[in-house]
């Protein structure tokens, strides 16, 4: 009779399906964890359904704010889906069909009846040009997303042009506004229109890293901003909007100086 030492039964009778649990054990955390950006995508379609529900209800301040929480949660989704290595062509389309309905559909809604109801037939068109300019922006990043440098979006995001609308609405509290800033406000969404399509960059900030970043430092920088935000809550996001907005367009035009200053330069050479 041969006997069988504790070694062997051992690796037998233990080792063997530990090592399977640990095998079965790695890939249930990988589901879960590719799971958190369409989580994260799906709540902000419902934000956005939310904002359409608000504006049929004539209540546009809690649009607004739902069309605000829809961003945040349209910066995680990316940044956790590269934090955890889980991007996806699926992903992609996934997200830029949720950004139709969040800051597409729901800020033309929005718009129309915060203040662009007022002129007729120019407020729906200037609503509806506002919506297709936002889909055609989000048809070309998916075609050129490849190819285009990860520093900078071309043509504003639409997310940034749907939060102009939705901070122009919470600057006014949701009331409607006088004349004068009616027409500021079409001004305002024929200048985002033209910018969706444009071909002026704007920074994406998908390389920014705070880990990698002073800790001390980066704590102050946050608690500086969320002390200006606090103290003027109506302001401050709307003026952030319109500074983004605007750097964009400062810094294209300088990018594209430097360049033809250069190419003299080579010419002269």
């Amino acid at each position: 009779m041969v006997r069988r030492s504790k070694s062997d039964e051992t690796s037998k009778g233990v080792r063997r399906p530990r090592r399977v649990l640990r095998g079965r054990r790695v890939p249930q955390i990988k589901i879960r964890i590719s799971l958190l950006p369409g989580i994260l995508t799906t709540a902000n379609v419902l934000c956005g359904f939310y904002a359409i529900m608000w504006v049929l209800k004539g209540r546009l301040f809690p649009a607004s704010v739902a069309i605000l929480v829809a961003a945040l949660l349209d910066a995680l989704d990316g940044r956790v889906a590269r934090l955890t290595k889980t991007t996806s062509e699926f992903g992609v389309q996934l997200d830029s069909l949720a950004d139709v309905v969040s800051f597409g559909m729901a800020p033309a809604l929005l718009s129309y009846s915060f203040a662009l109801s007022g002129f007729g037939r120019l407020g729906w068109i200037a609503a509806f040009s506002y919506l297709i300019c936002g889909v055609l922006r989000l048809a070309r990043f998916n075609t050129r997303c490849k190819t285009i440098e990860p520093k900078y979006f071309l043509g504003l995001p639409i997310p940034a042009a749907g939060l102009a609308v939705a901070t122009s609405v919470t600057l006014a509290d949701g009331e409607a506004p006088g004349t004068f800033l009616r027409v500021l406000f079409l001004i305002l969404i024929a200048a985002i229109s033209y910018l969706m399509v444009s071909n002026f960059k704007y920074r994406s900030f998908k390389q920014l890293n705070f880990a990698k970043m002073h800790p001390f430092g980066t704590m102050i920088i946050l608690v500086a901003i969320v002390i200006v935000i606090a103290a003027f809550p109506g302001t401050m996001p709307f003026l952030t909007v319109i500074g983004y907005i605007v750097w964009g367009v400062i810094e294209t035009l300088w990018l594209r100086r430097s360049d033809a200053r250069k190419e003299q330069e080579e010419e002269l050479s």
